[in-house]
């Protein structure tokens, strides 16, 4: 399953596309979606596009939501879980 998730915009490139981080996994995404990108902001990220940017109060109010979300999965599965897939995949069950 693949869910839209916040991450941080880390870097800017002219070519309209850019890097996000979550949990120190990066991501190249495309920002065209997006109006006035900038380095810090705060966005949703669903296959491979930067979709809309959130204010840092609703950011911190979603992540807290998958926080909680990956902590009752961590208790049914007995193994950690991670929000963002690590290089290669599926890893982490993201």
């Amino acid at each position: 399953m693949c869910l839209a998730v916040p991450m941080t915009v880390v870097e800017i490139a002219p070519d309209g596309s850019g890097v996000v981080e979550l949990e120190g996994v990066r991501r190249s995404v495309r920002l065209d979606l997006l109006e006035g990108p900038a380095v810090g902001d705060i966005v949703i990220v669903h296959a491979g596009y930067a979709i809309e940017t959130l204010d840092p109060a609703e950011a911190e109010a979603r992540m807290a939501l998958f926080a909680r979300l990956a902590e009752t999965y961590e208790r049914e599965l007995g193994a950690p879980v991670r929000l963002v897939a690590g290089p290669g995949g599926d890893e982490g069950r993201s």
